[in-house]
């Protein structure tokens, strides 16, 4: 077991913990660590989730909003739902601009508490790597969303093995972590995120989760130099 990472037992509480504690700076960190890409790639998230106007939209660990908030400016008459078990992140989404509008619930990815198909669509930012099953909050998200609509991840993934490999790492468990400490105070925190990124499934491993959940017609595309996915299924 990596001594970065919470055992499986404790990891709920200290996730939950992590991401209380840097609630103030989540948004302001991921603009500077992605070099303002993560504004990009929360809207092809919803442009990938292929809603209607008038839609119901589950944004399932949805932090502080920002997939949210991006999917109300793209279509204002949504109907969305923003769903996480960190309240500390979604107090400070509440206070964001774009927020009005969206109905806020505090629950646990893996035991939603939402009745079956009930969802035109179900996104997510950064979940899977910080549940303790993901097969189950997978099979959550084919539960609550229509027969027809897609749930669609945004993910970290494992740097590829390429030549840029090395500089990737480098950035990742060195430059992150000293920014993070230095704009939240927390070096715990973002030394357990970029860890948890660098163990994290391949987007191939991450397809064949999708796909054995239910899902079909599954697809990813990778950005940031291979470090960012974001898949795609439909529910049968």
């Amino acid at each position: 077991m990596n001594p970065k990472l919470p055992p499986k037992s404790r990891k709920a509480e200290t996730v939950n913990a992590i991401f209380s504690s840097i609630a103030g700076r989540y948004d302001l960190l991921n603009h500077l660590m992605t070099f303002a890409q993560d504004q990009i790639w929360r809207r092809e998230v919803v442009r990938m989730a292929v809603l209607a106007d008038r839609g119901w939209l589950l944004d399932i660990g949805a932090g502080t909003g920002g997939i949210a908030i991006a999917a109300r400016k793209q279509k204002p008459r949504l109907r969305i739902v923003a769903t996480d078990f960190a309240v500390p992140m979604m107090r400070v989404g509440r206070r964001r601009a774009g927020a009005r509008n969206i109905a806020w619930c505090a629950s646990d990815a893996l035991k939603l508490p939402f009745p079956d198909e009930c969802f035109d669509a179900v996104v997510s930012g950064y979940l899977l790597r910080n549940v303790t099953d993901r097969q189950q909050a997978f099979r959550e998200q084919m539960r609550v969303v229509k027969p027809g609509g897609y749930v669609v991840c945004l993910e970290t993934s494992p740097p590829p093995d390429n030549y840029l490999h090395t500089l990737i790492l480098v950035y990742m468990k060195v430059v992150i972590p000293l920014i993070g400490r230095w704009l939240s105070g927390s070096k715990n925190a973002y030394t357990y995120l970029t860890e948890s990124t660098r163990v994290f499934m391949k987007p191939s491993e991450m397809t064949g989760l999708m796909t054995n959940a239910g899902l079909v017609d599954v697809t990813y595309r990778r950005y940031m130099l291979g470090t960012i996915a974001i898949h795609r299924g439909k529910r049968p």
